[in-house]
């Protein structure tokens, strides 16, 4: 029986990620070719993580000349930037919460949270965050399928626990600078020509292991004009995603909410930026940060520390990442 064309190419393309090699045929993915196993095993759920060596932690401290210390993150806090339907809630039930209590009188105050708690505020994205829908399931980092570990009570897989620790080499690009400006144009592309240039202007290279910052002057709109800053972004396009991955760098940051630029470059592929990097690389992504103070002071180079929080399961961590010079 002969079957039509597309029925051919539905089933070699099921097959394909099914595990099954066949003959001639040439696997595509609708991000490109199959990504999966990963370069550190097909049981690996940290991805670029585990360039976080002992000999990065000893680099990134050698920089470390006069002890200043820069706060990435931004405050979390009522009525600040949110994507889509997220939300923020923060009370403190009673106040006193409780007490007093004993002959010495004490009272505490404890607080009550509600919201997406890992992709609010300064977030970083995990590898359980972002995905692709293809053959009937859902792909992550690693070829992993959500109808294996996406459970409602936190992902068996790729949850942000594995992370571990970020100390190592940052790099910080101040792509405003660069151009010009004092604030990017929402919608305008960051190509790797872009960064190349900077990196250039700024006397610094990229090596394996290290975070790039990347400072588009768009934070400067947080809590001053929220529903601007919300609008769309300055970012990397695919192009300069692809080639930050290339660089085998951990992990890239930003002062927007999706380091990526939005709108996209191409309408009908939306966030795709997001699937090179944590799908395809395993490269995490950490938005909202506050890069005002490395742009005044021309840090461009520096100690990246941060820890994200062990919530086990969770697609995401807020924190306050830190840069010491």
């Amino acid at each position: 029986m002969k079957f039509p064309r597309v029925v051919t190419v539905s089933v070699l393309f099921v097959l394909t990620l099914a595990g099954v090699t066949l003959p001639g045929d040439s696997p595509e993915t609708p991000i490109g070719p199959k990504w999966w196993p990963s370069e550190w095993g097909a049981d690996d759920q940290r991805g670029a993580a585990n360039r976080l060596t002992p000999q990065k932690v000893q680099e990134a401290a050698k920089l470390i000349r006069t002890g200043q210390v820069y706060k990435l993150g931004r405050p979390y806090e009522y009525g600040m930037p949110l994507f889509g339907k997220r939300h923020f809630s923060l009370t403190i039930p009673g106040s006193p919460t409780g007490g007093p209590d004993g002959t010495n009188r004490l009272v505490y105050h404890d607080e009550l949270f509600s919201g997406e708690i890992g992709q609010i505020g300064t977030q970083l994205d995990g590898l359980g965050h972002i995905g692709v829908r293809m053959a009937g399931d859902d792909f992550f980092y690693n070829g992993f399928r959500r109808s294996e570990f996406g459970k409602a009570y936190g992902l068996e897989k790729l949850g942000i626990e594995n992370i571990g620790v970020f100390f190592t080499r940052g790099v910080f690009v101040d792509m405003a600078g660069y151009k010009g400006v004092d604030r990017m144009k929402v919608g305008e592309v960051i190509t790797p020509d872009d960064l190349q240039g900077a990196l250039k202007k700024e006397e610094v290279g990229i090596t394996e292991g290290d975070v790039v910052l990347i400072y588009t002057g768009h934070g400067k709109l947080w809590m001053k004009d929220n529903e601007q800053f919300n609008k769309g972004e300055p970012g990397i396009g695919v192009p300069a995603a692809r080639w930050l991955c290339a660089q085998k760098i951990v992990l890239v940051g930003s002062d927007t909410w999706a380091t990526e630029v939005v709108p996209p470059e191409n309408k009908d592929r939306p966030f795709e930026a997001h699937q090179v990097l944590l799908v395809r690389n395993g490269v995490y992504n950490l938005e909202n940060l506050d890069l005002e103070e490395l742009a005044r002071d021309k840090v461009y180079e520096f100690a990246f520390i941060f820890a994200p929080l062990r919530f086990k399961g969770a697609t995401g961590s807020p924190g306050n990442p830190i840069a010491v010079r």
